[in-house]
């Protein structure tokens, strides 16, 4: 049997018996006309997820170059590698960084003499300062590495712990895409952040505040919302929800964005699987949330909610 051609040949659209030419003419005009879903009906330029797995990927390596690079780097090596790697990767992230500004310009912006050199600028710019926060990145990763090592006792080692815990692999994506979204780049906050969710099942938003010494286990199902703000040392647990009550909205009935919806949690607490807790309030320091607990009161520091508590407020 002859292996299939890499490359397909060109479609006589006139000669095929799937009537091609009316139905790639119908195809037109619903993207160009009826059904056009382009951002404000223009944008075609967007960021690329699979661009942005790269850059992921590229940036893992270059934090943790023998477990997500290549484990034979020798003392010798392994700063080539990673200069190399970053190279690489930052002139990738820069590109998704315009198109994410693109994006998100309007035509004004657009419309004076040098738009796209602009935009490049400007994106230059944010990969520079993203680069520059890549140690500290990597600063709070280890905390939240040693938190997951300290927190596990099926943990034997932290390499484990960067190799197999969707947890820390989320983590990672998370810090990643934070420092983005502070500095401009939302969207392909957003894109990075979904990647996540879908290699991990855990989903956290990028806007997001969380302390270092973080630590998910085992996490499928865990979601964190845009405005949750997380201290030091918190752990999570498989199904935990920090989420929102209700979604205020202004006089015409639109949802107000941005407004602060989700907790606070504040150092050291635990909560453990299946718990949700909604709207904005606050759990004490220290506190421990227990399993399926369904919270929506603040709670002071030093608490211990479980379900049956829960069910009395």
């Amino acid at each position: 049997m002859q292996p299939a051609p890499l490359y397909a040949p060109p479609v006589d659209f006139a000669s095929t018996e799937w009537n091609l030419h009316e139905v790639v003419t119908a195809l037109r005009h619903s993207r160009e006309r009826t059904h056009n879903v382009r951002h404000k009906g223009r944008i075609r330029e967007l960021p690329s997820r699979d661009a942005l797995s790269q850059v992921v990927q590229g940036l893992s390596a270059s934090l943790f170059p023998t477990h997500y690079g290549r484990p034979d780097l020798s003392d010798e090596s392994i700063d080539y590698y990673v200069g190399n790697t970053l190279n690489s990767t930052l002139a990738l992230l820069a590109e998704q960084v315009r198109r994410g500004l693109l994006y998100a310009s309007d035509d004004e912006s657009l419309s004076g003499a040098s738009p796209e050199s602009d935009l490049s600028e400007k994106a230059n710019h944010i990969t520079r300062a993203f680069a520059t926060q890549l140690p500290h990145i990597r600063a709070l990763l280890v905390s939240d590495l040693q938190a997951a090592f300290n927190g596990d006792p099926a943990a034997t080692s932290a390499s484990e712990v960067l190799l197999c815990y969707p947890g820390m692999t989320a983590i990672i994506h998370y810090r990643l895409a934070h420092a983005l979204y502070r500095l401009g780049a939302p969207l392909l906050a957003r894109l990075i952040s979904d990647i996540a969710h879908s290699r991990t099942g855990i989903d956290i938003h990028p806007g997001a505040d969380i302390g270092p010494a973080f630590f998910i286990d085992h996490g499928t199902g865990v979601v964190i919302g845009e405005t949750t703000v997380i201290g030091q040392g918190v752990r999570l647990y498989q199904a935990v929800t920090l989420g929102a009550k209700r979604f205020p909205t202004d006089e015409e009935g639109n949802l107000l964005k941005g407004h602060a919806r989700h907790p606070v949690v504040e150092d050291a607490v635990v909560i453990y699987a299946g718990a949700t807790v909604l709207g904005r309030i606050t759990v004490g320091k220290g506190s421990t949330i227990g399993g399926n607990v369904w919270l929506t009161h603040s709670v002071p520091p030093g608490s211990n909610v479980t379900q049956a508590l829960s069910r009395q407020t």
